[in-house]
């Protein structure tokens, strides 16, 4: 295996400190994935160096044009605070023709527009929750269609920001008060989609072309309070404690119909395609009792904490963490960006 420079682009505020001394369990959960990724390529054998992103762009060309690094392997998810200037970091980076890991502009773009990703989606007749959309400074309606209880989440933002429990909503008075929220807390426009009651499922797809998909994954909940939802929250996402005190897990979805998981994964291929993506994604579904299968969103570049979902169904069909970050290295290495033309 060829030694490699890898430039690892991150948010400046989670740059791994030199030491952990005195960090509580949650503080260092802050920037697992950052430190888990550098170890990673590291252990095999990669020159690595990590540069901190915060509002500018200018230290990602001083250090490219100094360093000149083979590829730069991407942990940036938002851009100046804003979730969907993800993808003008990545246009950045094409600009200055360096290769990178996970997935292109255009399939950032699509998937960051959560209302335009299902109506590409639904062209392609694939089986999306039914939507519609607030933008701001409209005033809250029911969508046509739609019918109580409904989802009411950011069109853009990602990593479950602005979801929470009260994320559904019963009646027009809560869906009014709920896409308030989005609208001046999160800062976007709403999306209103019907609530799907059943099984939380994800599956990882992994490729440019030639696709991998990995087994189906569950998200499940032993100690859920009575009235409370089985939705994948802020809280449930990111706060240890809480995490503990719900019993919150995920794992290889048990007990799946083979029909089922076989439509699950090529529907999970269809939908990498569909949107244009690259590198690597993982596709959230909802499975109702009865076997209907809705898509809830397509999110690229996912979390890749060595213990996390993607990595660790990943290892499930015997692709170690090392591996699958040398994987990422040489798909963004062989991406056919149009400056390679």
């Amino acid at each position: 295996m060829k030694r490699l420079r890898v430039l690892v682009l991150m948010h400046e505020e989670l740059m791994p400190p030199p030491q952990l001394d005195g960090l509580s369990e949650q503080e260092i959960y802050k920037f697992k994935m950052e430190r888990d990724v550098l170890e990673g390529l590291r252990e095999l054998g990669h020159d690595v160096q990590a540069v901190g992103v915060r509002d500018e762009l200018t230290p990602i060309r001083q250090t490219i044009d100094g360093w000149r690094p083979d590829i730069v392997f991407n942990l940036v998810m938002h851009f100046h605070g804003i979730g969907i200037y993800d993808a003008y970091v990545v246009s950045y980076l094409e600009l200055l023709r360096c290769a990178y890991t996970g997935c292109n502009p255009r399939g950032l773009i699509l998937t960051s527009d959560k209302v335009l990703s299902k109506k590409i989606l639904t062209w392609h007749r694939i089986p999306v929750t039914r939507f519609g959309a607030v933008p701001r400074g409209r005033k809250p309606r029911v969508p046509k269609g739609l019918a109580f209880p409904l989802f009411v989440k950011s069109t853009a933002e990602h990593s479950s920001t602005g979801i929470a429990q009260a994320s559904i909503v019963r009646d027009l008075d809560a869906l009014t008060e709920r896409v308030a929220f989005i609208h001046d807390q999160v800062g976007t426009d709403a999306l209103v989609e019907e609530y799907v009651e059943g099984r939380e499922l994800y599956v990882g797809v992994l490729g440019n072309e030639r696709l991998t998909t990995f087994p189906v994954w569950e998200l499940t909940f032993d100690h859920l309070p009575d009235g409370t939802e089985p939705i994948a929250t802020a809280k449930v996402k990111w706060d240890l404690e809480y995490q503990k005190r719900l019993g919150v897990k995920t794992g290889p979805a048990r007990d799946l119909a083979p029909d089922l998981e076989r439509r699950l994964l090529r529907l999970s291929r269809r939908i990498y395609r569909s949107l244009g993506l690259s590198g690597f994604a993982r596709v959230d579904f909802r499975v109702t009792s009865s076997g209907e299968i809705r898509v809830l969103e397509a999110n690229p570049n996912p979390d890749l904490c060595r213990d996390e979902d993607f990595a660790v169904s990943a290892r499930e069909t015997g692709l170690e963490y090392p591996q699958l970050l040398q994987r990422l290295l040489g798909l963004g290495l062989r991406y056919g960006a149009a400056w390679k033309a």
